[in-house]
């Protein structure tokens, strides 16, 4: 009985080395690894706003044929008069009539 309980006890105390090398390099692997994945992410969920709030915009609001928005932008009309458009994370920015530029 004694000589399985020191072959139990030796097997047990044998797995218990760390190797703290690589768990460091795993770790620091992990972390770039997260932020790739969550600015990614952060990248599909800006491009679903966009398509949608365009999209909503399109159907609900009136399109300003005319005129563009200081960079290029489509401009719409909403509802009240306001003139606005849809910037990358799929906000409504509004801008006044005097900003907008003639279309090309």
């Amino acid at each position: 009985m004694f000589a399985a309980a020191m072959f139990a006890a030796s097997s047990t105390f044998a797995q218990t080395h760390k190797d703290t090398t690589v768990t460091q390099k795993v770790g620091t692997t992990v972390k770039k690894g997260w932020k790739a994945t969550k600015k990614t992410a952060s990248k599909v969920g800006n491009e679903t706003a966009e398509v949608t709030s365009k999209g909503a915009a399109a159907v609900l609001d009136k399109k300003y044929d005319g005129m563009v928005g200081p960079h290029g932008q489509t401009i719409y009309i909403d509802k009240n008069a306001h003139y606005y458009y849809v910037n990358y994370k799929g906000r409504h920015i509004y801008v006044r009539k005097s900003a907008l530029v003639a279309k090309p």
